[in-house]
């Protein structure tokens, strides 16, 4: 989460940071505990820059509630993964 903030330098204060890396943290654990794979530590490393970025994204907006931030990671994270599914050919 730190390397994605260096990018708001001054943006968020110490509470607010913590906030924002226990809700990639908890987002992270769901993903773990869905039983989610990742065949390289690259689409891991992609998996959580997408939760991550919005997570900054949405407490850029004012979003302050980890539970929320949390799951619109989640959300987001799944949303990609539909747009990047290779679709079936029938």
């Amino acid at each position: 989460m730190h390397r994605y903030l260096e990018e708001h330098v001054g943006a968020f204060g110490p509470h607010e940071i913590r906030t924002l890396v226990v809700a990639l943290d908890k987002a992270w654990e769901s993903i773990e505990a869905s039983g989610a794979t990742f065949s390289t530590t690259a689409h891991a490393e992609s998996a959580r820059a997408i939760l991550a970025k919005h997570i900054i994204d949405a407490a850029k907006q004012g979003e302050r509630d980890q539970q929320r931030l949390r799951n619109g990671a989640l959300l987001a994270w799944a949303q990609s993964n539909l747009r990047t599914a290779p679709r079936s050919r029938r």
